[in-house]
């Protein structure tokens, strides 16, 4: 690996790790609001439900800002990647389905996601195995 392709990796995984980590701190305590105007009405029936629920925005705010704080500080990131790899999920198939104004942003995310996971791939190979041996 190269002296560039070394710092690339470092500034990827800490953008990523600070876009996640100032969501989930936003998130929880109510900095910034997320305007619903102009939003399809599905989408708005989504993450309606979504915040009513009462449990899963915070618990998903916390997983934000718990892996985003992991990519920063360069601790455990195989584990941050597969805690963010479904919120990734989500929030790539709610704007490819359901509010495609965001499908941009929902793609760079996953792209992000996917360059990461592969650069620490070596992590996951052990997962991946079909039968595991004691």
């Amino acid at each position: 690996m190269t002296k560039i392709s070394k710092y690339i990796n470092v500034v990827v995984r800490m953008a990523f790790g600070a876009l996640f980590a100032f969501s989930g701190f936003a998130g929880l305590f109510g900095i910034g609001s997320q305007s619903m105007e102009g939003m399809s009405v599905e989408a708005v029936s989504f993450a309606t439900a979504l915040g009513e629920s009462g449990f899963i925005m915070p618990i998903t705010k916390v997983v934000e800002l718990v892996a985003g704080i992991m990519l920063l500080t360069n601790r455990f990131v195989p584990l941050a990647l597969a805690l963010l790899a479904p919120l990734v999920v989500g929030i790539f198939g709610f704007h490819l389905l359901l509010e495609p104004s965001g499908a941009l942003i929902a793609v760079v995310l996953a792209v992000v996601e996917i360059y990461l996971a592969w650069i620490y791939r070596h992590a996951f190979v052990p997962m991946l195995r079909p039968t595991h041996s004691m």
